[in-house]
């Protein structure tokens, strides 16, 4: 009776050690599912967050399909978490009202409600036809500034990093470094007060030249004075010496320029123009754009900038969303 009593409980004991053994290993194996969900995640997780910038939506808003007001709205519907103003596209708004410091007050006003409605992230206004910065007469360029502040103020209010400016003015390349950092230098004097950074886009001509850009953010040498490299923007001459629309004839490198950029950027800008059947973008390699950009340590908001004509808007800045997405998994 004893031996078999005795029997029993060895059989109980082996039996509660494997069946602890395997609850024990049970929830091992879960936890290291867990861990190798997390790691899966954070590898297919891009480097970057995605911003959108609104020149993205222009013929929508120009053709009153879309009130420039709703852009925080639009932008958190297509799920992007920043965005990144144009001013040009208020300026009928602003224009139209008799007193237009009240205007742009209350414009103001609303697209910071509209942001904060849509928990949206405000990071750049891009600033156009405020006059040339990197001009010879400094009469004209101090007035150029004066126009810029407006905008600094803006940002501030509206919670911006940065407003981008044009560099615009001589093409001669001596001279137009030296008023270039003369014109940012009084500029990012007064956004620094404000805690606003004042950033360069390659936007054509000479500002398309990366080597002389970064000759000029060195030269300048403030720490609220950056780049905005962007993937498309390096013509360097147009046909008939056009600032806008007519065809590239000089181009500088692209990649290269982004690389030399980088440096000095505060911002990144997702050009895109038209897409092949396998998502990819048609005139730009955006695994290797991303590789520059992942290498030079930067883990801030890349701005999706589509100006393409086949597609509409929406489909091509979902395109290029995409396409940012897929392209950012498993670099080097």
């Amino acid at each position: 009776m004893q031996h078999t009593i005795l029997k029993g409980l060895i059989v109980f004991m082996i039996l509660s050690s494997c069946k602890q053994n395997t609850s024990e290993n049970t929830e091992t194996q879960k936890e290291e599912e867990s861990t190798t969900m997390e790691v899966s995640s954070q590898e297919s997780k891009p480097f970057f967050k995605l911003s959108l910038a609104q020149w993205s939506l222009h013929k929508a808003i120009k053709s009153g399909e879309m009130d420039p007001k709703d852009f925080a709205q639009k932008a958190s519907e297509l799920g992007f978490e920043g965005i990144e103003y144009v001013s040009q596209l208020y300026k009928e708004d602003l224009k139209s009202d008799p007193n237009p410091e009240k205007a742009m007050q209350q414009l103001l006003e609303t697209l910071k409600s509209k942001s904060e409605e849509f928990n949206i992230q405000n990071l750049i206004i891009m600033v156009d036809g405020e006059g040339d910065l990197a001009v010879l007469d400094e009469k004209e360029q101090n007035e150029t500034v004066e126009n810029h502040k407006k905008w600094v103020d803006a940002a501030q209010f509206l919670g911006c990093h940065s407003i981008r400016v044009n560099l615009f003015g001589t093409n001669d390349p001596e001279k137009w470094v030296k008023v270039s950092v003369h014109g940012l230098v009084k500029l990012s004097e007064y956004a620094a007060s404000k805690n606003v950074n004042v950033i360069v886009e390659n936007h054509g001509y000479l500002s398309s030249n990366a080597a002389m850009l970064a000759e000029v953010m060195q030269k300048v040498n403030k720490p609220n004075c950056g780049t905005l490299p962007d993937f498309g923007n390096f013509c360097l001459e147009r046909k008939d010496g056009e600032r806008w629309s007519t065809s590239c004839i000089k181009e500088y490198p692209k990649y290269q320029g982004v690389e030399e950029m980088m440096p000095h950027a505060k911002a990144v800008s997702a050009k895109s123009y038209d897409f092949d059947s396998e998502g990819n973008e048609t005139t730009i390699d955006y695994r290797k754009m991303l590789e520059i950009i992942k290498k030079a340590e930067y883990t801030g908001f890349i701005g999706v900038e589509y100006e393409g004509e086949r597609l509409g808007e929406i489909e091509g800045i979902t395109a290029t969303r995409d396409l940012l997405i897929n392209a950012s998994k498993n670099l080097n």
